[in-house]
């Protein structure tokens, strides 16, 4: 297998169910590392429930073996938390990328 990309560019779903294949992982195994119930984790996987909080998602990175920014999700919550502190910042964006 080639070195895995540091950041993610698949939804979370597709992302998580493709770090569960290369670690050869069940949906029990990873309830089992998460304490988050199979069920949930196939929701998550198939889009059928939201990104979780950035908490499951820093215990599922943990459980998988990568940083919680290998999720595109994850970095976009940081970024739009960051910039919520930077109005000046968001309007200097708006203008130049929204037309």
């Amino acid at each position: 297998m080639g070195k895995r990309s540091r950041f993610s560019s698949e939804p979370f779903g597709a992302a998580i169910e493709r770090l569960m294949t290369e670690a050869g992982t069940t949906y029990r195994g990873l309830a089992s590392l998460t304490g988050l119930s199979a069920g949930y984790l196939n929701h998550l996987v198939h889009g059928n429930r939201p990104v979780p909080s950035n908490d499951v998602v820093v215990r599922l990175a943990s459980a998988l073996d990568v940083d919680p920014e290998h999720f595109r999700e994850y970095r976009l919550r940081v970024i739009t938390e960051k910039l919520e502190a930077m109005p000046e910042m968001v309007d200097r964006l708006y203008k130049r990328y929204a037309s």
